[in-house]
């Protein structure tokens, strides 16, 4: 016996992705009222809070009670602060030119395009990237070395994320920084402290899963697939393609890691500036 209650899991898969989706479609609907898709970024944390949170009631009884609440308390609180940044961070502005340029490609009506492609999708991504904390929640495993060790992964990579958040709000809120790309604190050692600690977030959640063998393949997916879009997918890729023409942006990519947290080269800092 591995210790995981596969059964209970099977029907609690079923049931996260209706929650999956149900927080996406409410999101899609005041999204469409409000004629503003970038609201999705918003609920992308809500909905894997969502999930733990109905993983958590569905599994009582079926897990180790100790794994349950720390992995629980682990998303929940990643995604709710990534909920919350995303939200001050976009207050008063309007369309994210990403969605515009997604809608605009749009083969026939724009709203049944946003639904299929942005929300039923990011759902689905969702559901998929949440498999660890599922899978955690219904391990009979007492909590062990390997799941402490998960918990510091987390922390360490929530800790990056919000100390980097932080910095780049603070730069941006100085209007003598107009124009200016930030590259102090933990910028100055990678241009995506943010992405690089949710990998690690879903790194540290992945081994709080990793109670045996079995579960441990069947969810790997997910911490490679959330460092895969951050990296080449909808996150590192299109936020440098975006500030490619900036002014100084080229020497900053010339001395700075692109994503693992690197000391600065010293060579393009002597003649790069």
């Amino acid at each position: 016996m591995n210790g995981t209650d596969w059964g209970a899991l099977a029907v609690n898969l079923a049931v996260t992705a209706a929650a999956a989706a149900a927080v996406l479609l409410a999101t899609f609907a005041v999204a469409v009222r409000r004629d503003l898709h970038r609201i999705v970024d918003i609920a992308w944390g809500i909905a894997f809070s969502a999930v733990a949170v109905v993983t958590w009631l569905l599994s009582a009884g079926h897990g180790d009670d100790g794994r349950r609440l720390l992995v629980t308390a682990a998303t929940v609180v990643w995604g709710l602060r990534l909920s919350a940044h995303i939200a001050r961070r976009s207050r008063g502005h309007g369309e994210d030119p990403r969605y515009t340029a997604l809608l605009d490609k749009a083969p026939g009506s724009r709203t049944r395009y946003a639904l299929r492609t942005v929300y039923l999708g990011q759902a689905g991504l969702v559901w998929l990237i949440s498999l660890p904390v599922q899978a955690a929640s219904y391990s009979h495993e007492p909590l062990d070395l390997l799941a402490f060790c998960g918990i510091a992964v987390w922390a360490l990579g929530l800790g990056f994320e919000a100390v980097g958040d932080h910095q780049l709000a603070r730069f941006k809120a100085d209007p003598a920084n107009r124009g200016r790309i930030m590259d102090r604190g933990l910028w100055a050692w990678t241009r995506h402290p943010n992405y690089f600690g949710d990998s690690l977030v879903w790194w540290g959640l992945y081994l709080l899963a990793c109670t045996a063998w079995q579960p441990a393949l069947a969810v790997l997916v997910s911490p490679v697939l959330m460092t895969l879009l951050l990296t080449v997918g909808s996150g590192k890729r299109l936020l440098e393609k975006h500030m490619a023409d900036r002014p100084g942006y080229a020497a900053y990519t010339a001395r700075t890691s692109g994503f693992f947290p690197l000391p600065p080269r010293r060579a393009v800092l002597r003649h790069g500036r």
